[in-house]
C-alpha cells in the first residue's frame, strides 16, 4: 500500500479565482465564494494561500461493514458485506439530519482516524467486501478523496458506492459520478418549499442530478425519500414524485420510502406511522414504480422484492437478513424476465452485522 501523508491542506479541485479577487467553489450548486482563511457551507472546503483547499482528506469518522441493505441498496449484490465510512460536514442544512453529529462536525481533526485510498481498498479486499460505500456524510464534498478511494478499489475489484443527495454541479458531477459503480440517492421531497426551507438547498440541482445519472451513466442508482409527517407525505406530493421517477429514471428504478424518527431540529414532529409508508408504496406502484420499498421499519411486503412482470415473489427478506433466494441467473424462475441490478449466482451471507474496522496505513 502506498503511504499518505495527511496535512490539512489537500489540494481541492473545481474552483476558479472571481474578479472579485475571492475563489468561486464549483463543486456544488452553493457556489461559494470565499475569501483567504474562510470556510465553505460544507465546512470542509476552505482557502488557503489563495487556492481551495480539501481539510478532510485522508480523515474519517470511522469505519465498519455493514450489509449492503443498509445503504439502502436492493438490488446491487444483496446479502453482502460492505465497508461503510465517511468524513464530517454537508454541503445541506437538512434540519431533519439523522447523522447530525457526523454532517455537521466541525471538529475535524478530533473525530477523525485516518486512511489512505489504497489503505481502505486494501482493508475492504482483505475482509472479503464486495464493496466500498462513501456514506454516514454526503461524499460530494470530498469528492478527491472519494475519487481516489474508488481508483484503488477498481483496481483490487471492489466496487464502490456513493449515499448522497446528488447536490452536485454539472461540472463536477462526470468525474464523481465517473469513479463509482452504485449510488443511493436522496430525492428528500418533491417541493422546492420544503428543500428551501428544511434542507436549506434547491430541489431542481437534484433532479437534474438524477435524470442525469440515469441517462448519461452505467451506474445503478436507488432512491430514497425519508417521509416526514406533515412535511412530503400528502398523497399529491407523493403521486408527483414517484411520476417523476417512473417517467425519467425508469419503472425498474428502485425507490425506497424510509420512516423519520425525531432529530436534530425536529424534535418535535412524531415519527413516520408505517401506515404512512405503506400508503407511499401504494401510490407508487400505482404510478408505475415496479420496485418499492419501506426502510426504517419491519414490513415483511415493503422489504422483499418481486418480479416486476408477474409479481413472483425472488427476494424475501427479514430486516437485512436474505430469507428466500429464488434468482435463476438474475432473472424470474417463473416468466424469466430480468431482475434490473446487479446479482451474484448466489444470495449472499452477510446477513444484519455490523462490525468496526480499524485501519492502519502503512
Amino acid at each position: 500500500m502506498r503511504p499518505i501523508q495527511v496535512s490539512e491542506a489537500h489540494p481541492g479541485r473545481w474552483w476558479h479565482t472571481g474578479e472579485d479577487g475571492r475563489v468561486h467553489c464549483d463543486l456544488c450548486p452553493r457556489f461559494c465564494k470565499l475569501r483567504e482563511g474562510q470556510r465553505a457551507f460544507c465546512f470542509v472546503r476552505s482557502v488557503k494561500n489563495g487556492a481551495m483547499v480539501l481539510d478532510t482528506y485522508g480523515r474519517s469518522t470511522g469505519f465498519c461493514i455493514d450489509p449492503i441493505e443498509k445503504k439502502p441498496l436492493n438490488h446491487f449484490l444483496p446479502g453482502t458485506p460492505v465497508l461503510s465510512f465517511g468524513t464530517a460536514g454537508c454541503n445541506l442544512g437538512c434540519k431533519f439530519c439523522q447523522n447530525w453529529d457526523i454532517s455537521k462536525s466541525k471538529e475535524v481533526a478530533r473525530i477523525s482516524s485516518v486512511a489512505s485510498p489504497a489503505a481502505i481498498a486494501q482493508t475492504a479486499a482483505d475482509f472479503g467486501c464486495r464493496s466500498v460505500a462513501f456514506t454516514y456524510n454526503d461524499p460530494v464534498i470530498w469528492a478527491e478523496y472519494a475519487i481516489d478511494t474508488a481508483a484503488e478499489c477498481r483496481a483490487l475489484g471492489v466496487k464502490t458506492v456513493a449515499v448522497t443527495a446528488g447536490y452536485i454541479t454539472a461540472e463536477a458531477r462526470a468525474e464523481f459520478f465517473g469513479a463509482i459503480d452504485a449510488a443511493n440517492i436522496d430525492l428528500k421531497a418533491f417541493s422546492q418549499q420544503f428543500y428551501k426551507q428544511l434542507a436549506f438547498a434547491d430541489l431542481g440541482p437534484v433532479l437534474e442530478t438524477l435524470a442525469w445519472v440515469r441517462a448519461e451513466t452505467d451506474v445503478w442508482i436507488e432512491v430514497t425519500t425519508l417521509i416526514i409527517p406533515g412535511e412530503n407525505d400528502s398523497d399529491d406530493e407523493l403521486k408527483a414524485l414517484s411520476g417523476w421517477c417512473a417517467e425519467h429514471l425508469g419503472p425498474d428504478t428502485p425507490l425506497h420510502f424510509s420512516a423519520f424518527h425525531p432529530d436534530f431540529r425536529m424534535m418535535d414532529v412524531p415519527p413516520t406511522p408505517p401506515s404512512t409508508l405503506r400508503k407511499a408504496r401504494a401510490i407508487a406502484k400505482a404510478e408505475g414504480m415496479r420496485h418499492v420499498y419501506t426502510g426504517n421499519v419491519h414490513d415483511a411486503e415493503g422489504d422483499s422484492t418481486c418480479c416486476g412482470a408477474c409479481g413472483e415473489l425472488l427476494i424475501q427478506r427479514d430486516w437485512y437478513e436474505l430469507v428466500t433466494w429464488r434468482l435463476d441467473d438474475g432473472a424470474c424462475p417463473k416468466c424469466a424476465t430480468p431482475l434490473s441490478g446487479l446479482f451474484e449466482p448466489d444470495a449472499g451471507t452477510w446477513g444484519r452485522k455490523r462490525q468496526p474496522v480499524e485501519i492502519r496505513c502503512l
